[in-house]
């Protein structure tokens, strides 16, 4: 019989319970006892969930308080010799200090300087955060949790019987970094593997059949060495002989030229990714060893929307013609941990769109039918897959989703709408005398704390509690507030703050036809932060202005310079959930086009610096290189569309953070922004390098201050990496901000920070001055 399996379900709760929980203990309000309690329902909650939804193979370990490959790091003591580790269990301390910042093990504080956190990047092109880890010259691996273990043996004691999940060893170490040139990470493989044969032991002893190993980094442009490392390693595993059967799980991804290395490992069963890859099935058929069970990824753990079940099914028929059910296992194209948890929380939402949505419950029960179709046949699930098919055809005929006028204006875009006036140098001129900013200006990348009191008023006129005119009277102290604040800290050039905003995406899509939000479509980004990506479901309009009203308010409470702060196409592209039914190059363009007349209306109202954020414009781009150009070219030619109509006085800024951005620096050139500001603070300025290969000739604001942690940054650590700065970029190009935006922060972290910030620029400032 074919196998309904599961590679991963979200880890933060229906309600979010896991964030609340977390920044609870964080703030001292709950006890680590109290915390772990909350975490074993949720873990309970959520096996019980995949159990009643007839899937068998459920996994285990996939939860995490705060990110999988942390956890990872933690298990094989991959802790690094600034968080002052005792050598024995990794404690909750150290833990969050590695994720947050701290030192010895200590919880940070906004008056702790601390340590710096591990880096902070993207998880392959999801907008899913992991902590890098990193490797030093004399690490020694060891067991340093037995979480794996202790998890599986949780859900044994209720009766689950559960497979456990481990982020495989090559993608473990090719996913971190060292910062000693000469150590490669792959050298270490054979130093780490006797604690991964370690928790195979233990995995069997305590009872376990199955495991699963979660090698992505098989779905990448691997070298021969790569590639290699691949087979080392799961040879010496299989010598262990941990009596475990194993599932090797890449997803993302079509395995390519790594084909040949995943299918001649020793394990029992290769999962792929048929959603984003379905293209590789044929040659992955033609491959398969006859020992090998196919896993077979064909309900999307990306997005949203109901699964062509009868198209699924009929893809797994030809499967199990070649294979027979034996040899199959049926599941989601990776982990569920990208969607919301449950659509029948969605109360009020679309009627229309809704019929179209599937979250991570109904994903699972998308597995149970499929795989119940399989084996006893289509004519035993009629009724259900006649009640998926009428939903398939509502959504293709639906006149909300196809628009004419949309298309009509999209296929009048011309190149020179693509293009600035003048080109920078003579831009940069006029704008050195049209704004007169000083050398090494400050501002920051745009949002202030949202406070429970911004959260409340929210909630109270969202729900008819809080009349128009009054929450609208609340908004205008706030931003009032924000900018009186800003005066006090002495920065160059203000931003409104964004009380009005709940998120930087989800504002734009509440405001855009063409996009729905929901009430519980919540992700994990990172940590505890949670995300409501909003669902791009037909062609995108601007209905009206969506900023102009506030970013005028806050310039007429300022002499200063007000930034008006939209976010990017791609960005909003990528962190919706988006329609499926054409090329996203498509969709990107209709967003382009919507904040093209947003970025024109603010130049009309006044506004003379607008940033359009694009943080997500690495992470969309494809994970093999031979893909990058066709996305480059698009996700560019989208953001110069929005941005390119303005009048040469108007400065264009644009802000990334998160990813690594040199392997894509001439794209980000292209871009033409006027400046750019990026997250360095946690790399240590190490961005910075592709600036100088490059020679970027615009402005740069490479961050200074870390504000995924509640460290308060020193004025002499800002000035050390101003300093490190000016090593490669001139005096001129440099600009002085915070890494990314301070919604997440609390007021007694951000004024400290930004008034030590303002210090050290304007150090610098009289010291470069002096030498004039």
């Amino acid at each position: 019989m074919a196998i309904a399996t599961n590679l991963g379900f979200p880890r933060i709760g229906a309600q979010r319970e896991l964030k609340r929980a977390v920044e609870k203990f964080w703030s001292g309000k709950i006890s680590e006892a109290e915390l772990h309690n909350v975490c074993r329902e949720l873990r309970e909650t959520n096996w019980k969930r995949q159990q009643q939804a007839g899937i068998a193979h459920i996994p285990s370990n996939d939860f995490s308080l705060y990110d999988q490959v942390l956890d990872t790091a933690a298990l094989v003591g991959a802790i690094p010799r600034r968080f002052d580790w005792s050598g024995d269990e990794v404690d909750l301390a150290t833990y969050f200090a590695m994720a947050r910042g701290g030192k010895g093990g200590q919880s940070v504080t906004a008056s702790t300087e601390g340590v710096a956190a591990l880096e902070m990047t993207k998880w392959f092109d999801t907008n899913y955060h992991y902590l890098v880890p990193e490797f030093e010259g004399d690490l020694q691996f060891q067991l340093a949790s037995r979480k794996p273990i202790t998890e599986y043996l949780e859900a044994k004691a209720l009766g689950i019987e559960t497979r456990p999940v481990l982020l495989g060893p090559v993608s473990f170490l090719l996913l971190g970094k060292t910062w000693e040139a000469d150590i490669d990470p792959l050298s270490l493989l054979d130093a780490l593997l006797p604690v991964y044969a370690e928790v195979l032991a233990e995995l069997a002893a305590a009872g376990a059949e199955w495991v699963q190993i979660d090698e992505p980094c098989l779905v990448l442009d691997l070298t021969e060495a790569q590639q290699a490392a691949f087979q080392r390693a799961y040879d010496r595993l299989s010598i262990n002989g941990s009596q475990l059967k194993v599932v090797l799980a890449t997803y993302f991804g079509d395995l390519k030229e790594n084909l040949s290395t995943a299918v001649s490992l020793p394990v029992e069963a290769l999962h792929i990714d048929l959603v984003r890859a379905p293209e590789q099935l044929e040659d992955v058929l033609a491959q398969l060893p006859e020992e090998l069970s196919l896993s077979l990824g064909v309900v999307d753990g990306r997005n949203i929307w109901k699964n062509d079940v009868s198209r699924s099914i009929s893809l797994v028929e030809t499967v199990v013609e070649r294979l027979g059910t034996d040899r199959v296992l049926i599941g989601p194209s990776c982990s569920l941990l990208h969607t919301p948890v449950d659509l029948s929380l969605e109360s009020g939402l679309d009627p229309e769109v809704r019929q179209w949505l599937a979250y991570a419950q109904q994903k699972l029960e998308e597995i149970n039918l499929i795989t119940r179709a399989i084996n006893g046949g289509r004519k035993s699930v009629a009724a259900e897959l006649a009640w998926y098919d009428e939903k398939m055809e509502s959504r293709r005929k639906s006149e909300r989703v196809h628009r004419a006028e949309v298309k009509e204006r999209c296929a009048g875009v011309t190149e020179e709408m693509l293009r600035r006036q003048s080109p920078y140098p003579a831009r940069q001129t006029i704008q050195t005398h049209e704004l007169q900013l000083p050398l090494f200006p400050t501002t920051t990348i745009g949002s202030f704390p949202q406070t429970d009191d911004i959260r409340k008023a929210r909630a109270a006129f969202k729900k008819g509690e809080l009349q128009e005119a009054a929450y609208e009277e609340f908004l205008k102290n706030c931003i009032a507030s924000d900018i009186r604040c800003q005066e006090e800290i002495g920065l160059d050039v203000l931003v409104h703050g964004e009380a009005e905003r709940n998120d930087m995406v989800e504002y734009f899509g509440e405001q855009l036809e063409g996009f729905i939000a929901t009430k519980h479509g919540w992700v994990q980004s990172y940590g505890s932060r949670c995300v409501k990506p909003p669902v791009i479901f037909g062609d995108v309009l601007r209905k009206e202005p969506m900023t102009v009203k506030w970013t005028a308010y806050a310039q007429s409470c300022t002499e200063k310079l007000m930034k008006g702060m939209l976010t990017g196409p791609v960005t909003i592209l990528q962190w919706s959930f988006v329609r499926d039914d054409q090329p996203r190059s498509v969709t990107c363009q209709q967003i382009g086009l919507a904040i093209r007349d947003e970025v024109l209306d603010l130049e009309a109202s006044g506004i003379r610096v607008i940033q359009i954020d694009e943080p997500a414009i690495r992470e969309g781009l494809p994970l093999r290189q031979a893909d990058w150009d066709a996305y480059l070219q698009w996700a560019v030619d989208c953001f110069r569309l929005a941005s390119a109509g303005v009048e040469d006085e108007t400065q264009i800024h644009t802000h990334m953070c998160y990813s690594e951005f040199n392997d894509i620096i001439e794209a980000i050139g292209a871009l033409d922004a006027d400046v750019i500001s990026i997250e360095t603070s946690r790399s240590n300025m190490e961005l910075l390098d592709a600036f100088v290969q490059y020679q970027y000739p615009n402005e740069i604001g490479p961050g200074v201050y870390d504000i995924h942690s509640p460290r308060v940054p020193t004025v002499k650590s800002i000035e050390y990496l101003l300093e490190k700065a000016l090593e490669v970029l001139q005096p001129r190009q440099l600009w002085v901000n915070p890494d990314c935006g301070l919604k997440t922060r609390k007021w007694e972290e951000v004024k400290p920070s930004l008034e030590n910030m303002v210090a050290a620029a304007q150090q610098l400032r009289a010291r470069w001055l002096s030498r004039v």
